[in-house]
């Protein structure tokens, strides 16, 4: 029993989504796959995959059994890359990346990745959850804020400021906050997947905040603001929009939080395929040219302040 190839063929219906599409990958007939992932299961004494007319799908068991063995293929594929004088970058990159973040600075230049790697696929897996790396089978993660996890390496992609903002229509009807401490009293739009909770730390204080709103995404506590349903806090960047056209104003400007690290994430303990160090490379010096990853913050221009001014 050839168990490297049996892993093969399941680790790429997987990846593919079919025997038949493995199959073609891997240049055997689909029949061949699927007794090859069979004989896996067989051997294994568990069932890997749920098969349909329509669609294969992991089981819970073929989940983990999957990440275990994408490491191990992974490893081999470096440590033959390692023998050769020039390796172009090639096969399945799984990277993980918060939604909005992901929107405004990494699929804009997506084409651009993988036009100079012809050979490799990328799976980008957008969503605002901690993803488990190890179990989730994701080589590398673009992760915003302090690493807590010691198992986990990191390389810097730059930082930002976070800033505080509310509609004209908003500050019109309700004033704008003079200092933190006012937020108490105004309508602030918590996204709930904050770390703090429904707590805005303000240069070193912890301030509770309130409102009728809760969201889980930031692209509807940016759509939120624009709404005039609150004040909400978060990356200039995001508010972009609302900011460019003047819908949306900057408050509190003299009340700067601690800037926020953006950092790719991996296993500590794990080789790194040269796809992933490709990709990291790649998108280091693509954001050490965008300016809203390096520190920078426009200043409001003159009629935000007399606005602002008007309405306290």
């Amino acid at each position: 029993m050839d168990r490297f190839l049996l892993m093969t063929c399941f680790a790429r219906s997987v990846e593919t989504g079919s025997f038949s599409a493995a199959g073609r990958d891997l240049g055997m007939g689909q029949p061949n796959v699927s007794r090859n992932v069979a004989a896996l299961e067989e051997h294994l004494q568990t069932r890997l995959l749920h098969r349909s007319t329509r669609k294969i799908s992991l089981t819970p068991e073929g989940e983990r059994y999957y990440a275990a063995i994408r490491r191990i293929l992974d490893a081999v594929d470096e440590s033959e890359s390692s023998f050769r004088d020039r390796v172009e970058p090639s096969g399945l990159l799984r990277v993980a990346c918060p939604t909005a973040f992901a929107h405004a600075f990494v699929l804009p230049n997506i084409p651009y990745f993988l036009d100079t790697y012809p050979k490799l696929t990328l799976d980008l897996q957008l969503n605002d959850r901690l993803v488990d790396l190890v179990n989730e089978g994701i080589e590398i993660a673009i992760r915003i804020g302090y690493l807590e996890d010691s198992s986990l390496h990191t390389k810097r992609l730059g930082w930002y400021d976070r800033v505080f903002v509310a509609s004209k229509e908003y500050l019109a009807r309700r004033g704008a906050p003079l200092t933190p401490e006012d937020l108490r009293d105004h309508d602030c739009i918590i996204y709930t997947l904050l770390s703090s909770g429904s707590t805005w730390r303000i240069q070193g204080k912890e301030i509770p905040v309130s409102g009728r709103l809760k969201v889980n995404s930031p692209d509807a506590a940016s759509a939120a603001v624009a709404a005039g349903l609150g004040i909400a806090h978060g990356p200039a960047w995001l508010f972009d929009e609302g900011l460019n056209s003047g819908r949306l104003q900057y408050i509190l400007m003299d009340y700067t939080a601690p800037p926020v690290p953006v950092q790719f994430v991996y296993v500590a303990n794990r080789l790194l395929p040269t796809r992933a160090i490709a990709f990291m490379d790649f998108m280091t010096n693509v954001f050490s040219k965008i300016q809203a990853l390096n520190g920078n913050i426009p200043l409001p221009i003159r009629y935000e302040k007399d606005f602002l001014q008007s309405v306290r």
